[in-house]
């Protein structure tokens, strides 16, 4: 449990934090020209390339691993990611948030809650295997 409370967690939530954000906001433009589904995977692809550069650059330096093999690890470890991330947002945005009442900004409700699920599951992935 410590893990969760080092500074480099602390560093990866501040810079998975904004790629959240341009993932989040890629996603309302994407939005204009694609459906709701379709938008949400090109942002997680916009968000994942920011949060690779600024993982690589400020959180895990001490890799030992190759800028390409990192990268594919990364990816590989985001592709767990986004079908969370996309599961959780349809449900919600689909399913759940019209049971419960919701009426408005509810594709950003559900896109928001699907973002923000797996950052623990990312950030075991990335230390362990994308930039051990």
């Amino acid at each position: 449990m410590q893990l969760f409370f080092s500074r480099q967690f602390l560093i990866f939530l501040l810079t998975g934090g904004l790629a959240a954000l341009v993932n989040f906001g890629s996603r309302i433009i994407y939005s204009e020209w694609l459906s709701y589904s379709s938008a949400i995977l090109a942002a997680y692809v916009t968000g994942m390339v920011t949060a690779f550069l600024l993982a690589r650059t400020l959180v895990f330096t001490s890799t030992q691993q190759s800028l390409q093999r990192s990268f594919a690890d990364f990816s590989m470890i985001n592709v767990l990611a986004v079908i969370q991330v996309w599961g959780i947002s349809m449900l919600l945005a689909s399913y759940l948030l019209p049971a419960m009442g919701f009426t408005q900004n509810i594709e950003e409700i559900a896109h928001a809650a699907g973002v923000i699920f797996p950052v623990f599951t990312s950030y075991l992935g990335h230390k362990y295997w994308s930039f051990r």
